[in-house]
């Protein structure tokens, strides 16, 4: 190698190094720089639940119950709305000494009624801050053995209740420019599972309804979270409607919400739906099962179908005409009364799913 032939070499080599050690400090720079510029928007964005009126439907138990209570940690007042007195009697004795608490008996599916609970409210603690759409209904079993009202049932309470509560707080809100509102849809909500057509349908609705009003809300302000959680231990199976072979229907849904790595313990989600509304977020899938499933449905929808195909030739399948429906307080076997369950029942026990019918007894 002659002289010349070397020396544009070492020119090259450790001029290149220069140029790119330059390089990578820019990257690094930009980096930080976009960092910073992420961090100082979310900090912007946050929205302090203390001191804040939270509106909560489908509050007195489940996961409304487990949100209640983490936004009272928060310092937040909290109101709650659900169909039965008694349940929410027991809600507000279960969150007594944590913080402000008003609850109200209200039929999220009456427009009017949900009108005069939000008057209601603010009269009681002020204007609401964060409305938190919650209420739910589920009903398992194969499609042949559901009924036109079991789709309407469960539009009217993940679509038509949600909208009513939204249009009543709505003003108030666009008139301050501020607020929050959280709706919980649900796995089911981005994919459709077998056994749980209505349920799906309903969370479908409100997934595609919440999308679009956060777009339209944003010149307000206002900042429109959907929730999509996997399986969760609320306690909630109890008081489920199974129909079909309703004791195997039961008996497969407790067990997979009581397993561990299947699913989560509701305080848990409860804490990552409340942080994900603080902070405006657009979007949350709770649990990493969900997580997987929701991705892997969206890259290989072919393959996740084939799968769900599988899964419910293994499902039990109804026979005969038979809709009537049951609790599952009603469908208790030697399996769902056993250890597998241990940690729902727990659940249960902490999020007021206190059945309201007496479980067959084995």
């Amino acid at each position: 190698m002659s002289k010349l032939t070397r020396a544009l070499a070492r020119r090259l080599l450790f001029g290149g190094a220069v140029i790119g050690g330059g390089t990578l400090a820019l990257g690094a720079g930009a980096a930080t720089g976009l960092a910073l510029a992420y961090w100082g928007v979310r900090q912007a964005w946050r929205f302090d639940p203390a001191g804040r009126v939270i509106l909560i439907t489908g509050g007195s138990r489940g996961l409304g119950l487990a949100m209640a209570r983490e936004f009272l940690k928060r310092g937040a007042k909290v109101a709650l709305l659900a169909r039965d007195p008694e349940e929410l009697e027991r809600a507000r004795q279960l969150l007594a000494g944590h913080g402000t608490v008003f609850v109200r008996a209200c039929d999220v599916r009456n427009q009017t009624e949900v009108q005069q609970a939000v008057v209601d409210v603010r009269q009681q603690l002020g204007e609401i801050d964060i409305l938190v759409n919650n209420a739910g209904t589920i009903a398992v079993g194969p499609m042949d053995a559901m009924t036109v009202e079991d789709y309407r049932e469960a539009l009217n309470i993940f679509f038509w209740a949600p909208l009513y509560a939204t249009l009543a707080v709505l003003p108030s809100m666009r008139q301050r420019l501020s607020g929050r509102i959280v709706n919980i849809s649900s796995i089911g909500g981005k994919i459709s599972v077998p056994h749980l057509l209505p349920y799906c349908a309903g969370k479908f609705a409100m997934a595609g309804w919440s999308e679009g009003l956060r777009t339209e809300l944003a010149k307000d302000n206002v900042f429109v979270t959907t929730v999509f959680p996997g399986l969760m231990r609320t306690g909630s199976p109890r008081n489920a409607d199974f129909k079909g072979k309703h004791e195997a229907e039961y008996t497969w849904f407790l067990v997979s919400d009581a397993t561990p790595g299947l699913s989560i313990n509701a305080d848990r989600a409860a804490r990552q739906i409340v942080t994900a509304c603080e902070y405006g977020r657009a979007e949350l899938i709770v649990s990493l099962p969900a997580k997987v499933a929701i991705k892997a449905h969206a890259v290989f929808p072919g393959l996740s179908s084939l799968a769900l195909r599988w899964t419910n030739q293994i499902m039990p399948q109804v026979e005969g005409t038979d809709t009537a429906s049951k609790k599952g307080a009603e469908s208790a076997t030697s399996i769902t009364e056993s250890w597998l369950t241990t940690l729902d029942k727990r659940a249960a026990k902490k999020n007021n799913q206190i059945p309201k019918l007496r479980p067959v007894t084995l």
